[in-house]
């Protein structure tokens, strides 16, 4: 009988970078540069096993669907997607960063009805709602920083590292909304089907963690 495969889906960009890393020191090599590849599936050192990658924002919906055993995912894209189709067992600790509001350092954020602009819809339904705030939410991909300025909103709700890019465009941190790590998830059925990998590999990615402490 041929043996299952077991597919992890990762996040491209800062993510992968410092998943790669990660995933060499738990024993898991690609058999090619990911980062020289235009492809996006790619076999690994372990014959069981296939890496995919792709978009953070996709990547709770492989995982949720089952097109993916196990995914890497920013904490935030989880919170925005939701978790109902998944577990969610390992902080990976690696690209650090927060989620909050942001907004000009004057800026009156008393009115009845905040404009909120943000790729983080649910997320910032959620937070100003437990505020009990009344908001408007407005969509945008990109260019959050310029929103407020041009008159689009009232704040916006980003991912923030250095803060840097906030205060070259005139804005300033305000409320945190929670931190952001990495996180592994995994599907429901994957976890009873594939049990044996999915929890041998979950050893393999806990002791990299711990060496990295260390």
């Amino acid at each position: 009988m041929k043996e299952q495969k077991l597919v992890i889906a990762l996040t491209k960009g800062r993510i992968l970078d410092e998943v790669l890393p990660l995933l060499k020191l738990a024993g898991i090599i690609p058999v090619e540069d990911i980062n020289k590849s235009r492809k996006l599936i790619f076999d690994c050192n372990l014959p069981h096993v296939q890496l995919m990658v792709m978009r953070g924002s996709d990547v709770p919906t492989y995982v949720e669907q089952g097109s993916a055993d196990i995914g890497v995912a920013g904490k935030d894209m989880i919170m925005e997607c939701g978790s109902s189709g998944f577990y969610e067992p390992l902080d990976l600790q690696i690209a650090r960063c927060r989620l909050m509001s942001a907004a000009p350092l004057n800026a009156k954020l008393d009115s009845p009805r905040l404009r909120v602009a943000t790729k983080f819809v649910n997320i910032a339904k959620d937070y100003f709602s437990g505020l009990g705030r009344q908001v408007d939410i407005i969509k945008l991909n990109g260019a959050l920083e310029l929103a407020p300025q041009m008159g689009l909103c009232d704040c916006i709700v980003d991912i923030v590292d250095t803060g840097k890019t906030l205060q070259a465009n005139g804005l300033y941190p305000r409320d945190l909304i929670a931190e952001i790590s990495t996180r592994v998830i995994v599907n429901r059925a994957s976890m009873k089907i594939k049990h044996d990998h999915v929890q041998a590999l979950m050893r393999r990615l806990e002791q990299a963690v711990a060496s990295r402490q260390l």
